[in-house]
């Protein structure tokens, strides 16, 4: 039975550091929402917010797809926003992916360090992702964020630095089922 650990966080919440971090050392595959997500840009263009949804929702059916191709016993980090879908999504796409056990890691920070984080990054990024207005935005939702739910789950303040050993045991504790 294959095995997830779902890094999940609002945008600039750190699921990318924490993800990396946790996939090196289990030696393990990362799938992310943007390695996807970036070449369809690429390719298809990058539009406006709806045509930046339609790509996000295309490319987390896409991680899942490729998921489902991989060995039975495999294991995938996956780092992705989990929110902006409804729920019986995600539990669609873990089906067809073949995935039956889960640890969720709820990436968050305060909104200033998320305004910061995104600020910082906004004039870099493809022009698909949105710009510096969506920080109002973003501050809501974070306000109103919350993990998915499923499964174990372990909060992760990405202010403070990342205690990888603790989460590492943490994980194979959840995976393990206890």
């Amino acid at each position: 039975m294959k095995a997830a650990i779902l890094v999940n966080g609002v945008p600039a919440s750190g699921k990318s550091t924490v993800s990396r971090a946790v996939a090196r050392r289990l030696g393990v595959p990362l799938m992310t929402l943007d390695t996807v997500k970036e070449p369809l840009f690429h390719h298809i263009g990058t539009g406006d917010r709806e045509h930046n949804r339609k790509l996000g929702r295309a490319s987390y059916e896409i991680i899942f797809a490729a998921i489902g191709e991989w060995p039975a016993d495999a294991t995938v980090v996956v780092d992705a926003w989990f929110g902006f879908q409804p729920p019986e999504v995600l539990e669609a796409h873990l089906a067809t992916a073949g995935i039956g056990r889960t640890a969720e890691l709820w990436c968050h920070a305060p909104g200033a360090a998320l305004a910061e984080r995104y600020l910082s990054r906004a004039a870099t990024r493809s022009p698909g992702h949105p710009g510096a207005d969506y920080v109002p935005e973003l501050l809501a939702l974070n306000a109103r964020a919350t993990p998915i739910g499923r499964g174990p789950c372990l909060h992760v303040d990405t202010t403070a630095p990342l205690e990888t050993d603790a989460v590492m045991a943490w994980i194979a504790r959840a995976l393990a089922g206890g």
